[in-house]
């Protein structure tokens, strides 16, 4: 019996081998929890320092990319996972806090540009300080820089990057 159970199947390799049944829910299971670790204390992290929740760093990062132009306000959609409601209000909190700035498009009028303005810049400087240690303190520093770089690699394929 036992070795049955080592032998591949008709519904995939044994237990234990990889790419098996549980092994995918293994990788997938260490996936999600260091993602919710990790975001959990960058989240943290922004908001004690800067006042800013993850979505709102990577509108700023976004909008200082496309600096000084702007962005329409959909092309942030494929950065900043909300709903287009949800991203609009978040767009609209910033403004008003006046570290980005809306106005319509000129070339069509139906438009809204977003542009990052000096104080969300400054914010942004500020705030990728304190990004960047996190990121070090929780994803970084516990892995070897072999591990880093493995991981670098690995995740950068499956972005597709």
């Amino acid at each position: 019996m036992e070795a049955a159970a080592t032998r591949p199947g008709p519904a995939g390799p044994a237990a234990g081998a990889p790419g098996d049944d549980y092994s995918c829910a293994r990788v997938w299971a260490a996936l999600t929890s260091a993602h919710a670790r990790i975001t959990g204390q960058l989240g943290t992290a922004l908001d004690d320092a800067c006042g800013l929740s993850i979505n709102d760093f990577e509108i700023l990062l976004r909008l200082e990319q496309a600096a000084p132009a702007g962005l329409r306000q959909g092309g942030l959609d494929p950065a900043v996972r909300l709903t287009q409601p949800s991203l609009s209000r978040a767009v609209a909190r910033l403004e008003r806090r006046g570290w980005l700035r809306r106005a319509r498009s000129a070339a069509d009028r139906r438009g809204v540009i977003v542009s990052i303005t000096p104080a969300g810049r400054d914010l942004l400087r500020r705030a990728a300080a304190v990004h960047a240690q996190t990121i070090r303190d929780f994803l970084l520093d516990p892995l070897s820089r072999e591990e880093q770089d493995l991981l670098a690699s690995a995740l950068a394929r499956l972005a597709g990057s």
